[in-house]
């Protein structure tokens, strides 16, 4: 048996509502949310699956827990303008967590989404880091890439979220597990707000087992998918990004990030 439970936190630390029980947890919260509020998931097991619930306009997330604690700041100001304009408003929140099934945690799935990623080491994974975000502006994070949404026809506030490389060469962006995975298969998905955007014509792949894989990328609005022998890996990073120098817009961009496979 598992306890669970969620917490809002004001910003002082003081609990305003919370919820708790064995495997399964929800929490009901009926107010505004106000700034400096704090979404606390907390469990008793850590280094396993769970299913996650944080905002209802999010929807439901299958993640690998490494703390006691996920701390989850509310968004407010520019830090919203990298989810719908819908999550965390209004004075009604359905929150929840369960542990996951055996039967989720063994299918093949994107084992790169995590539309709850965050800054920093919060012990919920995946997650994304990059050396570079432009402007550090949300929505152009490196979470936007693992947060499910390919919406590329545009850019900045979401749905058009992305990350931004605010004209780097050496831009690079890592997915982090957080535990041994297996994977065959990933898809880029380019930001394509052509012809503001440019795009690039060659990437590499570096994996946690040393491996590295370059690929060639062309300008299209749909996901470029490579499949490959499978690894056992941990991490995986994109780097040394070629732009395309035939077109003279500086902005490259990626909207999405893959990455499929099952539990090592």
């Amino acid at each position: 048996m598992i306890i669970l439970s969620l917490e809002i936190q004001d910003s002082a630390g003081k609990v305003l509502d919370s919820a708790s029980g064995a495997n399964y947890v929800n929490l009901i919260y009926p107010a505004e949310y106000s700034e400096g509020d704090m979404i606390v998931f907390k469990t008793d097991c850590v280094n396993k699956f769970y299913i996650i619930q944080l905002d209802d306009a999010l929807g439901n997330n299958f993640v690998y827990i490494t703390k006691n604690e996920f701390c989850f700041p509310v968004p407010f100001d520019d830090k919203k303008t990298g989810y719908s304009t819908k999550a965390f408003s209004g004075k009604m929140h359905l929150l929840s967590a369960r542990a996951a099934t055996p039967e989720e945690i063994a299918s093949y799935k994107n084992l790169a989404y995590n539309v709850y990623d965050e800054h920093g080491d919060t012990g919920c994974y995946p997650h994304a880091t990059a050396n570079v975000e432009t402007r550090n502006e949300p929505s152009f994070y490196a979470r936007c890439v693992i947060d499910g949404v390919h919406a590329n026809s545009s850019h900045g506030f979401w749905p058009y979220c992305s990350w931004g490389i605010d004209r780097r060469d050496d831009a690079e962006i890592m997915i982090d597990f957080g535990r041994d995975i297996k994977t065959d298969k990933m898809a880029l998905v380019i930001r394509a707000d052509f012809p503001h955007d440019s795009w690039w014509d060659e990437g590499t792949f570096e994996f946690s087992d040393g491996s590295s894989m370059t690929v060639s990328l062309i300008k299209t609005a749909a996901p470029q998918v490579f499949t490959f022998p499978e690894k056992t890996i941990s991490w995986v990073k994109l780097n040394t990004l070629i732009k395309n120098q035939a077109d003279p817009s500086p902005f490259p961009a990626l909207s999405q990030w893959e990455v499929y496979g099952t539990e090592a």
